[in-house]
């Protein structure tokens, strides 16, 4: 690809519309009008993506559902569901993206992506079937920081509808402005609601956008696309069809 997020504008990146601060959330964001390729944009106001919703008091909740939200993809473990319920209604799929922090083979981020990627593909896949029904959207997808499960879904979903790389690592890259621990009291927030207390350091907070770069290549080199990586997993070529009509304008 010859473009880069520059030269698509920064404006993508720093729209207004983008961030959306309500009071308990830190990294809650709108991924629409980012440009696809061949032609049109993300919709607005139709996939959003967020760190846990259990800080959300009734007028956070309120302001969320105002939005329309229908569906609620929480990729979180049972155990981080269970320390930290989520407040919102309506249809909430749990569907954790890991199973267990402690059964993860490594500890940093780069080895936790390769094995999401290798070992999680149907739960992946699984997640993002939950768009293609015709009545899912507007939805919002979350983790508990936001960055790299709700990241690595949010990363495939805009691969599929064809925005460029560049401009997938930029949207990802936004998390470590948003949970920068210098500015937020995002370490200690998630180290309750993820149960890692000290386990969880600013190093897992980071976001550089090598590491969804590093998760697109690697999809490709086993897949040959994102497509072909949910087709691989019972994603149809029709349900794909249906998340591009509803996302792209």
């Amino acid at each position: 690809m010859t473009q880069t997020a520059g030269s698509l504008g920064r404006a993508h990146l720093d729209d207004p519309r983008r961030r959306i601060e309500l009071p308990g959330v830190l990294n809650l964001r709108d991924v629409g009008g980012y440009p696809v390729e061949g032609g049109g944009t993300v919709r607005w106001r139709t996939l959003f993506r967020s760190d846990a919703l259990h800080w959300l008091d009734a007028a956070g909740a309120a302001a969320l559902a105002g939005f329309g939200v229908r569906t609620v993809l929480d990729l979180r473990t049972q155990a981080e569901a269970d320390l930290a319920p989520s407040p919102v209604a309506g249809r909430v799929m749990h569907l954790p993206l890991i199973e267990d922090f402690q059964a993860l083979p490594v500890p940093e981020l780069a080895g936790i992506y390769r094995y999401v990627v290798t070992e999680r593909g149907d739960a992946i896949a699984a997640a993002i079937a939950e768009l293609t029904s015709a009545d899912a959207f507007p939805a919002l997808v979350h983790c508990s920081a936001g960055k790299d499960r709700t990241g690595i879904v949010i990363a495939l979903i805009l691969a599929v509808l064809g925005v460029p790389d560049e401009v997938i690592a930029a949207d990802y890259a936004l998390s470590a402005i948003y949970l920068d621990p210098a500015l937020t009291p995002a370490i200690g927030q998630l180290q309750a609601s993820t149960g890692l207390g000290d386990e969880l350091t600013s190093a897992l907070l980071a976001s550089p956008p090598e590491l969804i770069l590093g998760v697109l290549d690697r999809i490709r080199a086993v897949a040959g696309s994102a497509e072909g990586y949910l087709h691989a997993r019972g994603l149809t070529g029709a349900a794909l069809t249906r998340l591009r009509a509803a996302l792209i304008v």
